[in-house]
């Protein structure tokens, strides 16, 4: 009877254990010198990567049961070494098979689910941002996230270069919330981004197949860096997460499902040209 009362109390201490969540606390050291071709084009060879979708047909209550399915990936909370990356790999594509753009509120990292979302904060002056995981890196050193320029500029780390930073996951849910407050504070919006092209005239028939099946017309917006041009498709403002949730749904009819949330860029132009 012993025996079997210690192995109960044994496999109940057992699973309390296992519901802790881990916190990496590190001790930042920022290296004297300072690399931005760090992120290596090992990330954009790399295509085995996990899918967190947003599933275009669930209600909102129903998406945020299958988020709590999640609880480890949702409460990752990770401090490390953020750089940034830009000009070497912008019109290039990344982990996801879209067009990287260094103007875009993204990041690499190596592990997080692709696409997934993420709540960055610059340890040293407190800023946070909210960036779209869409690409794997960084290769180099201890570095745990690799942010594009504008992620970077928003974060006040594009001059250093490298930063102390707090990673924290978010639901698609959470961040579009998050993302109107943070854009608006700099006088911005929320857009849903329906496709990016390095073609005007891709961006273009995307554009007219929305418009065709009587949606919202959607905006091209380009941005240019040297002579590389992106142009983005994007729907909006979205101003509610209801709304958001109902474009979805109409877009996944017609088999547009591959959509994202993103904030405008001041750097970025809209295109109504016509073809």
């Amino acid at each position: 009877m012993k025996k079997l009362i210690l192995a109960i109390l044994m496999i109940a201490l057992y699973g309390c254990t296992t519901e802790q969540i881990k916190t990496t606390e590190a001790t930042f050291h920022l290296p004297a010198s300072i690399d931005h071709t760090a992120h290596t084009a090992a990330s954009h060879q790399s295509r085995q990567h996990l899918i967190l979708p947003m599933n275009n047909h669930d209600e909102p209550n129903e998406i945020a049961q299958q988020e709590n399915l999640l609880p480890r990936i949702a409460r990752y909370i990770k401090q490390g070494i953020a750089s940034w990356y830009g000009p070497g790999f912008h019109g290039k594509k990344t982990a996801t098979g879209e067009i990287f753009d260094m103007y875009a509120m993204t990041a690499a990292h190596k592990t997080l689910p692709i696409p997934s979302y993420a709540q960055v904060t610059n340890l040293e002056n407190h800023r946070s941002i909210i960036v779209r995981i869409n690409d794997r890196g960084p290769f180099v050193g201890n570095r745990e996230l690799d942010l594009s320029f504008a992620a970077a500029k928003n974060l006040d780390m594009e001059q250093d270069g490298l930063g102390a930073v707090e990673i924290k996951v978010i639901s698609p849910s959470q961040a579009l919330p998050q993302m109107q407050q943070i854009a608006a504070t700099q006088g911005q919006n929320v857009y849903l981004q329906v496709g990016s092209f390095g073609s005007e005239r891709k961006a273009m028939k995307l554009k007219k197949k929305i418009a065709a099946n009587h949606l919202p017309e959607p905006d091209i917006r380009s941005s240019t860096y040297k002579k590389s041009t992106l142009y983005k498709v994007q729907m909006g403002p979205i101003n509610s997460t209801a709304t958001a949730y109902q474009l979805n749904e109409q877009l996944a009819e017609i088999g547009i499902t591959d959509t994202q949330f993103v904030t405008e860029s001041r750097l970025s132009q809209t295109s109504r040209a016509t073809m």
